[in-house]
Protein backbone atom coordinates (compact mmCIF):
# COMPACT_ATOMS: atom_id res chain seq x y z
CA UNK A 1 0.00 0.00 0.00
CA UNK A 2 2.71 2.58 1.13
CA UNK A 3 4.49 1.48 -1.95
CA UNK A 4 1.65 2.20 -3.87
CA UNK A 5 0.96 5.78 -2.59
CA UNK A 6 4.69 6.92 -3.53
CA UNK A 7 4.47 5.28 -6.85
CA UNK A 8 1.76 8.24 -7.68
CA UNK A 9 3.54 10.97 -5.96
CA UNK A 10 6.53 10.25 -7.84
CA UNK A 11 4.26 10.13 -10.76
CA UNK A 12 3.09 13.59 -9.99
CA UNK A 13 5.97 14.92 -9.53
CA UNK A 14 7.72 13.35 -13.53
CA UNK A 15 4.12 15.10 -14.77
CA UNK A 16 6.06 18.68 -14.39
CA UNK A 17 2.98 20.18 -13.02
CA UNK A 18 3.72 21.63 -9.47
CA UNK A 19 1.97 23.22 -7.55
CA UNK A 20 2.26 26.99 -8.41
CA UNK A 21 2.07 25.86 -12.25
CA UNK A 22 -1.35 24.45 -11.24
CA UNK A 23 -2.84 27.97 -9.71
CA UNK A 24 -1.19 29.76 -12.69
CA UNK A 25 -2.98 27.84 -15.13
CA UNK A 26 -6.16 28.31 -13.07
CA UNK A 27 -5.98 31.52 -12.85
CA UNK A 28 -5.37 32.38 -16.45
CA UNK A 29 -8.58 29.92 -17.77
CA UNK A 30 -10.04 31.88 -15.04
CA UNK A 31 -9.08 35.51 -17.06
CA UNK A 32 -9.95 33.78 -20.68
CA UNK A 33 -13.35 32.95 -19.35
CA UNK A 34 -14.41 36.44 -17.73
CA UNK A 35 -12.80 37.81 -20.95
CA UNK A 36 -14.76 35.35 -23.27
CA UNK A 37 -18.13 36.52 -20.93
CA UNK A 38 -17.50 40.39 -21.47
CA UNK A 39 -16.80 40.08 -25.12
CA UNK A 40 -20.38 38.43 -25.68
CA UNK A 41 -22.18 40.82 -23.19
CA UNK A 42 -20.21 43.73 -24.98
CA UNK A 43 -21.37 42.83 -28.42
CA UNK A 44 -24.84 42.23 -27.32
CA UNK A 45 -24.71 45.37 -25.59
CA UNK A 46 -23.42 47.02 -29.17
CA UNK A 47 -25.58 45.87 -31.58
CA UNK A 48 -29.14 47.47 -31.99
CA UNK A 49 -32.31 46.26 -30.51
CA UNK A 50 -35.26 46.60 -32.59
CA UNK A 51 -38.71 45.88 -31.18
CA UNK A 52 -41.10 45.26 -34.07
CA UNK A 53 -44.11 46.39 -33.54
CA UNK A 54 -47.68 46.93 -35.26
CA UNK A 55 -47.93 49.63 -36.87
CA UNK A 56 -50.38 52.37 -34.32
CA UNK A 57 -52.43 53.30 -37.88
CA UNK A 58 -55.56 51.06 -38.51
CA UNK A 59 -57.56 50.49 -41.51
CA UNK A 60 -61.22 50.03 -40.27
CA UNK A 61 -62.52 49.80 -43.24
CA UNK A 62 -65.52 51.47 -45.38
CA UNK A 63 -67.85 53.23 -43.37
CA UNK A 64 -70.82 52.12 -45.18
CA UNK A 65 -70.26 48.38 -43.56
CA UNK A 66 -71.15 50.20 -40.16
CA UNK A 67 -74.72 50.33 -39.64
CA UNK A 68 -76.21 53.70 -38.04
CA UNK A 69 -76.40 53.91 -34.23
CA UNK A 70 -73.48 50.92 -34.12
CA UNK A 71 -70.81 50.20 -31.67
CA UNK A 72 -68.38 47.75 -33.66
CA UNK A 73 -65.26 46.47 -31.27
CA UNK A 74 -62.33 45.19 -33.50
CA UNK A 75 -60.56 42.93 -31.07
CA UNK A 76 -57.56 42.89 -32.79
CA UNK A 77 -57.07 46.79 -32.91
CA UNK A 78 -58.60 47.12 -29.56
CA UNK A 79 -60.78 49.83 -31.01
CA UNK A 80 -64.80 50.60 -30.86
CA UNK A 81 -66.14 52.35 -34.00
CA UNK A 82 -69.14 54.29 -33.19
CA UNK A 83 -71.59 55.41 -36.02
CA UNK A 84 -74.07 58.04 -34.32
CA UNK A 85 -75.95 60.35 -36.17
CA UNK A 86 -72.93 63.46 -35.71
CA UNK A 87 -70.64 60.90 -37.63
CA UNK A 88 -67.94 58.52 -36.80
CA UNK A 89 -65.95 58.15 -34.12
CA UNK A 90 -63.39 55.80 -32.39
CA UNK A 91 -62.84 54.49 -28.25
CA UNK A 92 -60.11 52.85 -26.89
CA UNK A 93 -61.18 49.55 -26.06
CA UNK A 94 -59.12 49.02 -23.04
CA UNK A 95 -60.74 49.50 -19.86
CA UNK A 96 -58.68 52.32 -17.46
CA UNK A 97 -58.87 50.60 -14.21
CA UNK A 98 -57.05 47.10 -15.24
CA UNK A 99 -56.17 47.14 -18.84
CA UNK A 100 -59.08 44.66 -19.63
CA UNK A 101 -60.42 44.64 -22.91
CA UNK A 102 -64.35 45.79 -22.50
CA UNK A 103 -67.20 44.37 -24.30
CA UNK A 104 -69.62 46.25 -25.86
CA UNK A 105 -73.68 45.16 -24.22
CA UNK A 106 -76.36 46.27 -26.67
CA UNK A 107 -79.25 45.41 -24.56
CA UNK A 108 -78.05 47.58 -21.45
CA UNK A 109 -76.57 50.49 -24.25
CA UNK A 110 -73.00 50.15 -22.35
CA UNK A 111 -69.56 49.01 -22.61
CA UNK A 112 -68.20 47.17 -20.07
CA UNK A 113 -65.31 45.46 -18.44
CA UNK A 114 -66.23 41.50 -17.76
CA UNK A 115 -63.35 42.00 -14.99
CA UNK A 116 -64.17 44.21 -12.80
CA UNK A 117 -67.08 45.58 -13.39
CA UNK A 118 -66.63 49.23 -14.79
CA UNK A 119 -69.21 50.42 -17.27
CA UNK A 120 -68.97 52.76 -19.87
CA UNK A 121 -71.61 54.94 -22.04
CA UNK A 122 -71.42 54.74 -26.06
CA UNK A 123 -69.33 58.15 -25.80
CA UNK A 124 -66.50 56.42 -22.61
CA UNK A 125 -67.95 58.43 -20.25
CA UNK A 126 -67.37 56.46 -16.92
CA UNK A 127 -71.07 55.49 -15.42
CA UNK A 128 -70.05 53.28 -12.74
CA UNK A 129 -67.13 51.13 -11.72
CA UNK A 130 -63.26 51.22 -10.54
CA UNK A 131 -62.06 53.02 -13.98
CA UNK A 132 -60.67 56.00 -12.63
CA UNK A 133 -61.34 57.66 -16.36
CA UNK A 134 -63.33 57.75 -19.62
CA UNK A 135 -62.43 55.61 -22.35
CA UNK A 136 -60.00 57.67 -24.70
CA UNK A 137 -61.35 59.00 -27.76
CA UNK A 138 -58.63 57.62 -30.99
CA UNK A 139 -57.80 60.57 -33.47
CA UNK A 140 -60.16 58.72 -36.34
CA UNK A 141 -59.96 60.58 -40.55
CA UNK A 142 -61.03 59.03 -44.00
CA UNK A 143 -58.21 58.04 -46.16
CA UNK A 144 -57.92 59.31 -49.85
CA UNK A 145 -59.29 55.66 -50.45
CA UNK A 146 -62.34 56.60 -48.24
CA UNK A 147 -61.54 54.09 -45.67
CA UNK A 148 -61.95 55.00 -42.14
CA UNK A 149 -58.37 55.01 -40.45
CA UNK A 150 -57.76 55.04 -36.64
CA UNK A 151 -54.40 56.30 -35.11
CA UNK A 152 -54.58 54.26 -31.45
CA UNK A 153 -51.11 55.99 -30.56
CA UNK A 154 -53.13 59.60 -31.04
CA UNK A 155 -55.96 60.44 -28.19
CA UNK A 156 -57.96 63.35 -29.12
CA UNK A 157 -60.66 65.46 -27.01
CA UNK A 158 -64.13 64.05 -27.14
CA UNK A 159 -66.49 64.90 -29.86
CA UNK A 160 -64.41 65.46 -32.74
CA UNK A 161 -66.29 63.09 -35.33
CA UNK A 162 -65.88 62.09 -38.73
CA UNK A 163 -68.89 62.85 -40.84
CA UNK A 164 -69.37 60.91 -44.26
Amino acid sequence: MAEEKKDRIQTAANSGLDRREFFVRMGLGSLGIAAAGTAAFGYQFLSPNVLYEPSPVVNMGRPESYQLDSVTLDVDARIFVVHGNEGFFALNAVCTHLGCLTAWKPEIDTIACPCHGSKFTREGVKKEGPAPKPLPWLRMWLSEDGELMVDRSNEIPPSQFVRV
